[in-house]
């Protein structure tokens, strides 16, 4: 599968910039493809059901401040320009997922996560190192990382309410996605990730998204 090229390396780098200043701000991040959830009735829940459909597409949310700083990272410390673009394509795909997140939190009532600066520092630092190990080991770490947020999407979509049918379309649009950018990592060269790198990844996710859940 071939990425289409839509824009330059620095035209990404500043929308991504201006990206995380409107979420920062609590403004609306711009997309280009329309939200799973249009055409789907907004549902009735119960205060319960909102509190967890709130929680869990917070974490996504979060999730996605995270990919945009991980491919920034990235991206900017590659040395391929070929991967550079392999990044930013798979960064604008990213960015639809956080305009999704971001309308479903507005019409379930609820906030971002207060943390979400703290992730985007974090997560754009480590794929800053990621990018300096060279191609194959920044696509691992890329790969690596789909997979592991596919996984998750999988076990949000088996919690959320299921009443909740415009969460879960965004949710299923996002797994699909998610599971394409891991393919063409793998089929561009990523390499494996030593199992404890695996397990320190999903250890701190785990602690992210227990924290983000009611912050």
């Amino acid at each position: 599968m071939h990425f289409r090229h839509r824009s330059t390396w620095l035209d990404q780098q500043i929308i991504s910039f201006d990206c995380a200043l409107r979420l920062f701000a609590g403004g609306e991040v711009p997309h280009s493809r329309p939200s799973p959830a249009k055409n789907i009735p907004e549902p009735v829940l119960s205060d319960q059901e909102k509190k967890l459909s709130s929680g869990l597409m917070r974490i996504n949310h979060t999730g996605e401040v995270c990919a945009q700083a991980l491919y920034k990272g990235q991206a900017m410390t590659s040395r391929s320009p070929h991967l550079q673009e392999f990044l930013c394509q798979a960064q604008v795909e990213e960015i639809d997922h956080l305009a999704w997140c971001a309308d479903r939190l507005r019409k379930l009532g609820s906030q971002p996560s207060v943390l979400n600066p703290f992730w985007y520092v974090g997560s754009w630092v480590l794929g800053a190192f990621a990018g300096t190990l060279g191609d194959g080991w920044n696509l691992g770490f890329l790969a690596e990382t789909e997979r592991q947020v596919e996984a998750h999407l999988h076990e949000h979509m088996q919690f959320l309410p299921e009443v909740d049918q415009s969460s879960h379309a965004v949710l299923a649009q996002m797994r699909i996605d998610e599971a394409e950018h891991a393919d063409m990592a793998e089929d561009h060269g990523a390499k494996v990730l030593p199992g404890w790198v695996s397990h320190l990844m999903r250890w701190t996710s785990n602690g992210m998204k227990t924290l983000v859940f009611y912050i």
